[in-house]
C-alpha cells in the first residue's frame, strides 16, 4: 500500500496549502533565499498564470491520528506548451517515490513530451530528472531570479 495518493488540485480547498508547501520545500532547497518575502508574488504567478493554463496534480498522505489528509506534493505541467513549471515535494518525504509518481503523472498528461527549466547549482533536481528520462537541451536563466538554468526535456 502507498503511503501518499494523487488528485487533481482543487483551487477553492488547496491553495493555501500548495502556498505553504511551495515556501517550505523551496526555503530548504534554497536557505539563502528569502523565499517568505517572494510568496506574495509567487501566490500571483499561481493564481494568474499556472491555475487557468496548467493541469496540477497533488500528492498528499493521510495523517492517521487525526484522521485528514495532507499535501506533501503537487506537478503542474501545461499540455499546450508542454511546460512542467513546477514539481514540489516536501523534503520530510524525499526518495519515497512522490516525485516520481508526480513525473509519471505529467508525462500521462502531456504524451507529447515535456519541458522544463532547472538551476545549474540544483544537483538534485538534475540528477532525479535524467534518471527520469530528461536531457539537457540548452542553457539560459530564470527570467525571475536571474540565476543560471539547463533547459531540460523528456520526449516518448
Amino acid at each position: 500500500m502507498s503511503v501518499f495518493s494523487l488528485r487533481s488540485y482543487d483551487a477553492a480547498r488547496d491553495e493555501d496549502a500548495a502556498m505553504a508547501l511551495w515556501l517550505h520545500t523551496w526555503q530548504k532547497t534554497y536557505p539563502d533565499i528569502d523565499f517568505a518575502r517572494r510568496l506574495n508574488w509567487w501566490r500571483g504567478q499561481w493564481r494568474e498564470d499556472l491555475v487557468p493554463n496548467a493541469k496540477i496534480v497533488v500528492a498528499e498522505t493521510r495523517k492517521e491520528m487525526i484522521g485528514q489528509k495532507e499535501m506533501i506534493g503537487f506537478v503542474t505541467v501545461d499540455p499546450r506548451t508542454l511546460y512542467l513549471d513546477q514539481l514540489v515535494v516536501a523534503p520530510e518525504y524525499w526518495g519515497i517515490g512522490v516525485s516520481r509518481a508526480l513525473v509519471a503523472e505529467a508525462k500521462r498528461l502531456s504524451p507529447q513530451g515535456l519541458n522544463l527549466d532547472v538551476n545549474t547549482d540544483n544537483a538534485r533536481a538534475l540528477a532525479f530528472y535524467a534518471k527520469e528520462g530528461f536531457v539537457i537541451t540548452g542553457d539560459g536563466f530564470n527570467a525571475f531570479s536571474g540565476r543560471p538554468v539547463h533547459h531540460m526535456s523528456w520526449r516518448p
